[in-house]
């Protein structure tokens, strides 16, 4: 029976949202990328039209990966104005790490108990890997992130996972300039706390890991308050 013009009509739709779809996830990783990497800065304009040029695609899968990128607190959206790559002031980058203090070592806790001993042993290589990168900024940002998150991937949780990315994704750029200006001895504190995380977890010891992590995040708040050239201007 040949097909009717209702169902080519709804196949042509539905062909048109996956293809739309597909678009705006690669729009959305290529530019997660640039943010993440540093190749866009925090008030770096994003415009929609080169993006779709760029991607040989309509403004409707950049709309979408705009948008996915906005709920993961990358990029700031304003209506009839544009996009830009987020920025914070000092004060709110001090009240996300405060966030932070308080909530990654709850889902560190959570996760915990349920790492295996290979997944300890991969954040054992990532403490090692960490500390053999030397003074190679992007690495240690690449490999720090990485560590922090498969600490964290065994949890039962549903809200604190996606918050957690969010937050770190919002003070990425900072960290960036943070990390990129640490002395040798402040280098070293950080990969021996690295350490001493994956030597809590494998005795079972959560309420040290906690103290660790915690300490390890408030050390990173205090010492970007030292640098408050970097952040946007208090709004």
């Amino acid at each position: 029976m040949p097909r009717t013009d209702t169902a080519s009509t709804e196949l042509s739709a539905d062909v048109a949202r996956t293809r739309d779809g597909d678009a705006g996830a690669r729009i959305a990783d290529s530019v997660r990328s640039a943010i993440l990497s540093g190749e866009q800065p925090p008030g770096t304009r994003i415009r929609q039209e080169d993006l779709a040029a760029r991607f040989g695609a309509s403004r409707v899968p950049v709309r979408e990966a705009l948008r996915q990128l906005e709920f993961e607190g990358l990029v700031t959206v304003r209506a009839n104005s544009g996009a830009w790559v987020a920025q914070l002031t000092l004060s709110e980058c001090e009240e996300v790490y405060r966030i932070r203090e308080r909530i990654e070592p709850l889902l560190l806790a959570s996760s915990a108990p349920h790492l295996t001993d290979d997944d300890i042993d991969r954040l054992a290589d990532l403490a090692a890997r960490i500390s053999d990168s030397g003074d190679d900024t992007e690495a240690f940002l690449r490999l720090d992130r990485e560590f922090h998150l498969a600490s964290y991937a065994a949890a039962r949780t549903r809200q604190l996972g996606p918050l957690i990315h969010k937050l770190w994704n919002t003070t990425a750029p900072y960290r960036r300039a943070y990390v990129a200006s640490w002395t040798p001895e402040a280098r070293r504190i950080a990969n021996e706390e690295h350490h001493l995380i994956v030597a809590a977890v494998r005795d079972g010891d959560l309420e040290h890991a906690e103290r660790i992590l915690e300490g390890h995040i408030r050390r990173t708040r205090r010492q970007l308050a030292r640098t408050p050239d970097i952040f946007a201007p208090e709004r």
